[in-house]
């Protein structure tokens, strides 16, 4: 791999504008249970667990899952390498802009201040029957059957996108901004299984982007857009490319 981390560190260093596109398989080392494999979310929960619907018409039911899902593992994990590796490119002026798959803010914790959240994001509940009443997730009660506004008393939900919901539109168009105009994109821990996130890295491809893909086993990515393919845990391949920048 070796040969393979020169080669991406060379096209990083003479890169124009550089994207990072992420998911689910950076933060893992982080603690955070990835969604898709034999020991993946869905694997032990019914993905309708997270329609809308259901959860504006069962909150009770649907609330201690997503509990024990995004905040149990959410409050006591940390960045990674990964995490770290990509703020510190940004720092050096390589990096300009991250799309994440991920909610658990984890990018930002690591320093990275350019991240467009494509799914949301876990660090504060809306409440569903007043928009503009946005709740820090400090202040969400959890020991309560579901979330309830400290406003108004009624429902409130994670500001991460359910099933049924549109991805947030500031995130959408910075997201194909960067795949518009990036010559370079980095992809790291995505299986380019979730649409419509997976369009983005297509989508900077077929603009003319160069794509270096970060994964420990191939993905839908690696036989068809990826340029170099760089097989390895995040945290450990993204710590050697950094330190050859």
């Amino acid at each position: 791999m070796s040969n393979n981390l020169d080669k991406a560190a060379d096209i990083i260093k003479n890169a124009r504008h550089m994207a990072a596109f992420t998911g689910a398989g950076i933060s893992v080392e982080s603690g955070i249970p990835p969604f898709r494999g034999d020991d993946g979310i869905w694997s032990k929960y019914d993905p309708a667990i997270l329609e809308l619907s259901t959860y504006l018409e069962k909150p009770e039911t649907v609330w201690p899952v997503i509990r024990e899902l995004f905040f149990k593992y959410f409050g006591t994990a940390k960045p990674n390498n990964a995490h770290i590796a990509l703020a510190s490119m940004e720092q050096k002026g390589l990096l300009k802009g991250i799309i994440t798959q991920n909610i658990d803010n984890l990018h930002q914790e690591a320093g990275s201040t350019d991240v467009a959240e494509f799914h949301g994001n876990s660090k504060t509940f809306i409440c569903t029957h007043n928009t503009s009443h946005v709740v820090s997730v400090g202040e969400v009660d959890f020991d309560r059957d579901y979330p309830h506004c400290p406003k108004c008393n009624h429902l409130t939900k994670p500001s991460f996108i359910f099933f049924g919901e549109a991805i947030p539109r500031e995130a959408f168009i910075k997201s194909e901004k960067h795949a518009r105009e990036c010559d370079v994109m980095l992809i790291v821990g995505s299986t380019g299984e979730v649409v419509p996130a997976s369009n983005i890295p297509w989508m900077a491809k077929r603009n003319g982007a160069t794509i270096i893909e970060v994964n420990p086993q191939p993905t839908t990515f690696t036989y068809n857009i990826s340029d170099i393919s760089l097989k390895g845990k995040a945290g450990e391949v993204l710590a050697q490319l950094d330190a050859l920048l």
